[in-house]
């Protein structure tokens, strides 16, 4: 007996009706016809490809796309390939070019390909400041009795003179926690606070020009000593020193080409007069000029002066003692001899010793100043009648006449100087005529070796 087995048909199994479907399936044959002649006219080029992947790509291997998705994606690509080009027939709106429903793999792939881009060129400011924080710094040795606004000035090359002036004035800067004045000395071990600076920034060189170079030929020129620390100049008489009114060149300034790396320039450990030649001595590092202004301070450098003077002093050897004070007029400055206790009057000493006369008009002598006051040689010889030759300040001989041949210059040599080396020793430098004061001694016949008495001059 057979058994009948009923069958539920569900509305997909359902017969369609055949007359509601025919008018459907006539319209897409006759759609599909005249894509097939359409597509007879149009070139091969033209035509579209049915395989999407279908390029200049050569078929993979049936077994090949049996692999996942992920394999096939890790396939090597050939260098510079574009995958545009195989969707080249396939225009697709902008949206979608640009990822919008893409595989994650064609925008990392394509992410991949994009060049990096570079990153912005950094502008360089044009002010080059650079600030600093608040910092506590000791004061070493070789820093020991420097003065405040110099102390900061060597630290910070950069710091400007109005800049150090007003952190002092605010009370920013303090010394072991207390107010301290630019002038006030520092001592080894003290704690210095410096408050946030503005420093210019170094500026670098990129060597010297010809003008420089030339002035760095006169300064070997006139070297007398030179080390890592000390600096012995043989000054021509007519250069200044230091600068002032109407001065383009002098010494001082000249010191500026021989800057080291840290922008740290020679400075002048004393002077002498535009108008005297002969050794000048200049520190080359801060270690060196702390120490040897403390040799000046306390007297134990020893300078050496020659000069020829009107008349012959009596007697030959002596001490002159008195107090000098400055004198401004509209015209000129001098150091008149004043009273003890007089307003800005200083104690001035200077020891004298005649070395050779030229019969009773003229005398060599050898001068040791003990103090340092301004114009304090010139002034002492004037003082006791026998002022130097070519003084233009202090000559005070009515009717006298300069004997012919000489020149009428000031004839005031820094002969000599001895003074302790900052790292032990004695630096000893002695300066040659210049060419007027030589041109005198031989016309006077003065032997210029001659012994000079005034080694034996005491030192106080």
């Amino acid at each position: 007996m057979s058994r009948r087995i009923k069958r539920t048909q569900t509305r997909s199994d359902r017969p369609t009706d055949r007359r509601s479907e025919r008018p459907k399936a006539e319209a897409a044959r006759s759609a599909g016809a005249a894509a097939k002649r359409e597509s007879a006219k149009r070139p091969d080029a033209e035509r579209p490809r049915r395989d999407r992947f279908a390029g200049d790509r050569e078929a993979a291997p049936r077994g090949d796309f049996g692999r996942g998705k992920a394999e096939r994606s890790r396939a090597p690509r050939a260098e510079g390939e574009d995958r545009r080009d195989s969707f080249a027939p396939r225009e697709r709106p902008p949206a979608k070019r640009a990822g919008a429903g893409k595989p994650a793999r064609f925008s990392s792939e394509r992410a991949e390909r994009r060049p990096a881009a570079l990153p912005p060129k950094k502008v360089e400011p044009e002010t080059p400041l650079l600030p600093t924080k608040v910092q506590t710094v000791v004061v070493t040795a070789d820093e020991n009795n420097m003065r405040v606004d110099r102390f900061l000035e060597a630290r910070f090359p950069g710091l400007s003179f109005s800049h150090i002036q007003r952190i002092v004035r605010k009370g920013e800067l303090r010394v072991d926690g207390k107010r301290a004045d630019s002038k006030d000395r520092l001592e080894e071990g003290q704690s210095v606070r410096i408050p946030p600076l503005k420093l210019d920034a170094p500026k670098e060189r990129a060597g010297l020009t010809e003008g420089e170079r030339k002035t760095l030929e006169s300064l070997k020129a006139m070297t007398l000593y030179e080390d890592d620390d000390v600096l012995v100049l043989n000054k021509p008489a007519g250069l200044a020193v230091q600068g002032g009114s109407g001065m383009t060149r002098h010494i001082d300034q000249m010191l500026e080409v021989m800057r080291d790396a840290k922008g740290q320039k020679p400075r002048l450990v004393h002077r002498i007069d535009r108008e005297t030649s002969g050794c000048l001595l200049i520190a080359k590092t801060r270690f060196a000029a702390t120490h040897l202004t403390g040799a000046f301070r306390s007297r134990s450098a020893r300078k050496i002066y020659w000069a020829l003077v009107a008349g012959v002093p009596k007697p030959k050897q002596g001490r002159i003692s008195t107090y000098l004070a400055k004198e401004e007029s509209e015209d000129d400055t001098i150091m008149r001899v004043a009273a003890h206790g007089d307003e800005g009057a200083s104690h001035a000493v200077t020891y004298y010793a005649v070395v050779e006369a030229s019969a009773s008009k003229l005398a060599w002598v050898s001068l040791k100043p003990v103090t340092g006051r301004t114009h304090q040689l010139r002034a002492h010889m004037a003082h006791i009648g026998h002022p130097i030759v070519g003084d233009p300040k202090y000559f005070n001989i009515e009717n006298w006449a300069l004997p012919g041949g000489l020149q009428n210059r000031l004839h005031l040599l820094a002969r000599r100087i001895v003074i302790p080396h900052p790292r032990g020793g004695f630096i000893d430098a002695t300066a040659p005529l210049p060419p007027h004061m030589l041109q005198s001694w031989n016309l006077l016949g003065l032997e210029h070796d001659r012994f000079d008495p005034i080694e034996n001059a005491p030192e106080e």
